[in-house]
């Protein structure tokens, strides 16, 4: 129990620094916005092993070749929508974009659980059962994006830290997605 519960923590970090740039984006949270977003990270995050486990071997190494590089595509685009609207300035521009609705929210669930795919691939090879895992999984993260969507707003909130944070917001999307790159040896010709 430990062990998964250390594991579903790891998984979250992503959901839950998404979950800020995403508070800090909105600068007012209303709780609607935060059910949406930690219904939809912690019901991928949930997801994500169990199709990873029921895959099992015969997609793993079909997926591994470009797993991180979807995850980072993902993050990239939302980094870059954050930042744009950093430097465009104004509250108007910031406010425009709802991380909580649409295609944005599908896209940032999908960038942020896709380390959970690979959790549930490695959980089938050691023959454990998904479901409890599986679900400690997801509540850990809709936990995590809870207190992050309200951490962000806490930040956003501040006029004059606002823009700063998005653009801060921002960069940390890109980090994680370059970081998952890293983790995956995707950027070992740099060394």
């Amino acid at each position: 129990m430990i062990n998964t519960l250390a594991l579903a923590v790891a998984l979250a970090m992503d959901a839950f620094a998404v979950s800020i740039a995403s508070g800090v984006s909105l600068r007012t949270v209303s709780a609607r916005q935060t059910f949406r977003l930690a219904w939809h990270f912690g019901l991928f995050q949930a997801m994500m092993p169990i199709i990873g486990w029921g895959a099992g071997f015969t997609v793993r190494s079909r997926i591994e070749a470009y797993d991180h590089w979807v995850a980072f595509a993902l993050l990239a685009f939302v980094a870059q929508g954050m930042l744009r609207s950093a430097f465009k300035g104004g509250p108007a521009e910031a406010d425009a974009k709802d991380p909580t609705k649409g295609m944005t929210m599908v896209m940032l669930s999908v960038a942020t659980s896709i380390d959970a795919l690979a959790v549930g691939l490695s959980l089938s090879m050691i023959n454990v059962s998904i479901w409890t895992p599986a679900l400690i999984i997801g509540l850990v993260a809709g936990a995590f994006t809870t207190v992050g969507m309200h951490l962000g707003k806490a930040i956003g909130s501040m006029a004059q830290l606002s823009r700063w944070a998005e653009m801060t917001g921002g960069v940390v999307l890109l980090a994680i997605g370059i970081n998952i790159l890293r983790e995956h040896g995707a950027l070992a010709f740099l060394s």
